[in-house]
């Protein structure tokens, strides 16, 4: 079965992020022979001086397909996981739903995206998850991290919000990739341009910084690219800004 493991709240200042944990947390799940993990994304949340959170307020989720055998035995793992690993001063939440046992995967996805425009309660959080039946536990501090856990789920079912953790090495000559030895790396699945066009794999990429990043759309790992600036040549792409993926 298909499962996503949504965690929010778990740093502060000084620890190692949400992120950070989330990684362990995909890599143990392996390690112990429960299934396969796949990458982990991060869904920004509503920033608002009425929410708490550490620095940015988002989440972090993975997907990961498993024995249904081991389910209950990963929800207690990852339950102790995040009571153990989680910093002094947090706050963090746990979600674990089962995509295919979703009556209402609607429901579930629109509570992301109402939790990327809106404050939501931690009532609320706990009344979306019982109805939909999936697992959502607070595991220190406040308990508020429910609200993220639940929300990153979400928006990581919908296919079409977060980037993926972390930056991607992609080998490169004068600082360009051919599209085809990008999507050869096992986390891209296509290379894409801001205004939807698919390029082919001949089609070459400027590749900007020192961080590659890819953002969720249509439930695949995509490298987004624009037309890069002062050249005659209309089929040259370059990776995007900083700035320009902050819209995903």
């Amino acid at each position: 079965m298909r499962i996503l493991i949504s965690i929010d709240d778990t740093d502060n200042l000084e620890s190692r992020g949400t992120g950070a944990l989330a990684s362990q947390m995909a890599r143990e799940l392996e390690e112990n022979g429960w299934g396969k993990s796949s990458f982990i994304t991060r869904h920004q949340l509503l920033v608002h001086p009425d929410i708490p959170y550490t620095s940015h307020n988002s989440a972090m989720c993975f997907a990961a397909e498993i024995d249904g055998s081991f389910l209950d035995g990963i929800i207690q793992y990852a339950s102790a996981f995040l009571a153990r690993e989680s910093a002094t001063g947090s706050d963090p939440g746990l979600c674990v739903a089962v995509a295919d046992r979703l009556d209402s995967p609607g429901s579930l996805i629109a509570f992301g995206q109402k939790a990327k425009q809106s404050i939501v309660s931690m009532e609320e959080a706990y009344a979306q998850a019982e109805q939909l039946g999936v697992h959502l536990s607070e595991h220190g501090g406040t308990g508020q991290g429910v609200i993220g856990a639940l929300a990153g789920a979400g928006l990581r079912l919908s296919g079409n919000d977060g980037r993926l953790k972390g930056g991607l090495a992609i080998e490169a000559v004068n600082g360009r990739a051919a599209v085809r030895d990008i999507c050869s790396h096992a986390d891209v699945d296509e290379v894409r341009s801001l205004s939807g066009l698919i390029l082919p794999e001949e089609e070459t990429v400027l590749l900007v910084g020192d961080k590659v990043k890819t953002v969720l759309m249509d439930g695949k790992s995509v490298l987004l690219v624009a037309l890069a600036e002062g050249t005659a040549d209309r089929f040259a792409w370059r990776t995007c800004s900083k700035q320009q993926l902050k819209n995903y």
